[in-house]
């Protein structure tokens, strides 16, 4: 590990990156700092699973600096990854929910996986964060009972279950209708609101325009920032 930049939750500074001598990111420099809400878009191939991946270790970049909180993604041990991961909420497009299990176990396994073992510090903890996303009532639940908004929902809990610096969501609402995303991005931005900061990859530029906030474009290798006013529904 290494010192963490004041006020950076996630630096990118002249990175390169790319596949099997197939650049994907070329000198790539920006950062998020503590409670910004930030989109990621570009087109398919543009870079931004990349960026994703870079900032959770799944790859490492070819030249330059990838800093997550205190973990230096390109120095980082293979021992070490799975506590920068414990500071990292990630969310997926597919849910990704265990089907066997239900909504409590879902989430339980995400602690006892990172090492929590005292059982009522456990129920409190997953009562908190399914209280933040409205489903305090559906903790018995299997996830073929619930909607693809609630199941959603339970992938953005399981993700704030050990209070992340940064939560990276991948399409979240990729696979929701009208309603279910509105409701994923109320949640979203009232977690940013409590202070945790969010990177958001999507397509879906009428989110862009109806949630406003600062937006990285992946383009041709590069990233064009898009400073706006954040945090705020237009």
């Amino acid at each position: 590990m290494t010192e963490s930049f004041a006020g950076d939750v996630l630096k990118f500074e002249n990175v390169h990156a790319g596949y099997e001598n197939r650049p994907v990111l070329q000198d790539v420099n920006f950062s998020i700092q503590k409670g910004e809400f930030v989109y990621l878009v570009g087109r398919t191939g543009a870079g931004k699973s990349s960026i994703l991946k870079l900032t959770y270790a799944d790859m490492k970049p070819i030249q330059g600096k990838v800093q997550v909180g205190d973990y230096d993604i390109g120095t980082i041990k293979k021992k070490e990854i799975p506590f920068l991961r414990r500071k990292l909420g990630i969310v997926f497009q597919d849910f990704q929910l265990l089907p066997d299990r239900n909504v409590f176990e879902n989430i339980r396994f995400a602690l006892q996986a990172t090492g929590w073992k005292d059982k009522n510090k456990i129920r409190n903890r997953i009562s908190e964060v399914l209280v933040k996303v409205g489903l305090a009532s559906r903790e018995k639940s299997m996830p073929h009972q619930l909607s693809g908004g609630e199941q959603q929902r339970i992938s953005i809990a399981r993700a704030l279950i050990n209070d992340p610096i940064l939560l990276l969501a991948d399409e979240p609402t990729g696979n929701l209708d009208p309603e279910a995303t509105e409701m994923i991005m109320e949640i979203l931005f009232r977690i940013n609101l409590a202070g945790t900061s969010v990177l958001m990859a999507t397509h879906e530029h009428g989110l862009i325009d109806r949630y406003t906030a600062r937006t990285l474009e992946c383009k041709e290798g590069s990233i064009i920032d898009h400073r706006l006013d954040f945090g705020t529904k237009s």
